[in-house]
């Protein structure tokens, strides 16, 4: 039984590899309930979309900001929830169906109007970032940004930068910690 389990494990992560979707098909679907596949899948979108041209530790940084959001009480409870965070419309197609506000979301690539596919060049990439997903998701490595909940571009100042406490800079991304 384990190694039929393994094989089918391994069956699914290549065709994830080889579609650029989730390895075990989940879909990230903020609610009360979230699996371990579908928290997983957002993170690992998360972490490409806003890193993927940055160092591994840059890629790693993304994700700790996003797992401290989580585990801040001033945020969501999840990381699908924290990713998606920010205004809502009704959408123009169908006024039952809600959508970001464009370009006001926590993080920008989600409510940025662009297509989310992956493009094939990036499976890589991308498969590398689901690795740190579940490895940040299940605890499995050290926060080296001292517990940021907020980053942005060096090439950018935000208005919010000046109320938070810098922890460190990786690559172009400026990390902050929002102080309780």
């Amino acid at each position: 039984m384990k190694t039929y389990f393994l094989g089918a494990c391994a069956i699914a992560f290549l065709g994830g590899l080889i579609t650029g979707k989730s390895a075990f098909g989940a879909t990230a679907e903020a609610g009360l309930l979230h699996s371990a596949q579908s928290e997983q899948q957002c993170l690992a979108d998360n972490i490409y979309w806003e890193a993927r041209n940055q160092t591994a530790k840059g890629m790693i940084g993304v994700a700790f900001v996003t797992r401290n959001r989580v585990n801040d009480t001033r945020f969501p409870h999840s990381y699908c929830e924290v990713i998606k965070q920010g205004p809502e419309r009704p959408s123009w197609k169908d006024k039952n169906n809600m959508v970001p506000l464009r370009h006001r979301c926590q993080f920008s690539w989600y409510c940025d109007g662009k297509s989310d596919n992956i493009p094939t060049a990036d499976l890589d990439i991308y498969e590398f970032a689901r690795t740190v997903a579940f490895k940040i998701y299940h605890g499995h490595l050290t926060d080296f940004t001292n517990g940021a909940t907020h980053y942005h571009a060096d090439y950018v100042r935000p208005e919010w930068a000046s109320t938070k406490t810098q922890t460190t800079k990786i690559d172009q991304h400026i990390f902050y910690r929002w102080e309780k």
